[in-house]
C-alpha cells in the first residue's frame, strides 16, 4: 500500500551507476521507469528494463525525480551540471556528509532535496537507510524516498541533524558487527543469543550516546547487525575481507576501526565515525 501510494507512474533518474546506485535501479525497475547515467559508459550499456541516458540533461529532463549515487569527489560537478536543468524538481542524494542545505544553496532557488544514508546490506536489500528532508521538501517528496529506498531493505526517517550520527551508526555500523564476529570467531550461522544480545545492548546505547533515542537505535542497531548477517551468509566474504572493503581511507569508518584497534570501546569508536562525519561535512 505504502508503495502504491507514492509510486504514481513517477520516472526516476539516477546518476551513479556504482553499487548503490545500480542495486537501486534493479529494484525498482519493475515499479518504475528508470533512467540511468554514469560518467563511465561501461557501466550502463546493455541494461534490461533501464532505459540510459546519454548525458545529465537528458536524463533530467526525463526524469520526475533525481537520485544522485555519485561520489563525494564527484558530487560538485554534477551539482553544476544538473543547476541549469533541475528547476524544482526532486533531488535525492546519498553522498555522506553533504547537507541538504549545501545542495539546496548549490543548485538555487526552489531546489527540493531529501538525504539518504544507505548501507552496505543494501545491496542485497536487507539494509537500513535513513532519510531527512530540507525545508522545501514537502512529506510527499520523503514518502515517495521512503517508497524507492523500501526495495533496499528497512527505513527510518530522522532529523537532518543526525544525519552524520547516521553514517557513524547504520552507515559505518557493518564494519563495528565485522569486527565482532570476527574477533569472537562466531559461526555466522550459528550466532549465541546471549553473545548476540551483548553486542547489540552495546551497540545501542553507542547509538544513543551519538543523539538517538532508545527506539531509534534498538531499530538501526538491530536491523544493522541482522543485515550484515545476511551479506556474509550470501555473499561468503570473510568478515576480515569485508572490513577492507567497506573502510576507506580517510573515512568514518577507518576513524570507528582505529579506536577499536588501539583497545578503544565500541561506544567511543561510534563516537569517533560520528566526530569525522562532522569534520568531513564542514568541508562543503
Amino acid at each position: 500500500m505504502k508503495r502504491e501510494r507514492a509510486k504514481m507512474n513517477k520516472n526516476i533518474g539516477i546518476i551513479g551507476f556504482g553499487n548503490m546506485g545500480s542495486s537501486l535501479a534493479e529494484r525498482i525497475k519493475s515499479a518504475y521507469k528508470v533512467y540511468a547515467f554514469d560518467k563511465d559508459a561501461r557501466k550502463t550499456r546493455n541494461l534490461s528494463r533501464i532505459e540510459t541516458a546519454r548525458d545529465i540533461p537528458g536524463l533530467v529532463k526525463c526524469s520526475d525525480a533525481l537520485i544522485l549515487a555519485v561520489k563525494p569527489q564527484d558530487f560538485a560537478g554534477v551539482l553544476a551540471e544538473i543547476k541549469d536543468w533541475i528547476g524544482t524538481k526532486l533531488v535525492i542524494s546519498i553522498a555522506a556528509g553533504i547537507t541538504t542545505n549545501h545542495i539546496e544553496k548549490a543548485l538555487g532557488r526552489g531546489a527540493r532535496v531529501i538525504r539518504v544514508m544507505p548501507n552496505m546490506p543494501a545491496k542485497i536489500a536487507q539494509g537500513i537507510s535513513c532519510l531527512s528532508r530540507s525545508g522545501l521538501a514537502s512529506k510527499k517528496d520523503l514518502e515517495l524516498a521512503d517508497t524507492l529506498f523500501t526495495y533496499l531493505g528497512k527505513t527510518v526517517r530522522i532529523k537532518e541533524e543526525l544525519m552524520n550520527s547516521a553514517t557513524a551508526v547504520s552507515g559505518s555500523g557493518p564494519a563495528y558487527v565485522l569486527r565482532y564476529l570476527e574477533s569472537e570467531r562466531v559461526n555466522i550461522n550459528r550466532i549465541p543469543q546471549e553473545k548476540k544480545s551483548l553486542f547489540l545492548n552495546d551497540f545501542q546505547k553507542s547509538a544513543q550516546g551519538v543523539g538517538f533515542t532508545f527506539g531509534q537505535a534498538k531499530v538501526l542497531t538491530e536491523a544493522v547487525f541482522s543485515g550484515t548477517v545476511s551479506f556474509l551468509k550470501k555473499t561468503k566474504i570473510a568478515p576480515g575481507e569485508l572490513i577492507k572493503q567497506v573502510a576507506s581511507k580517510g573515512g568514518t569508518t577507518q576513524a570507528a576501526l582505529r579506536v577499536l584497534d588501539g583497545g578503544g570501546s565500541l561506544a567511543e569508536a561510534v563516537k569517533a565515525a560520528k566526530a569525522r562525519a562532522d569534520e568531513l561535512s564542514l568541508r562543503q
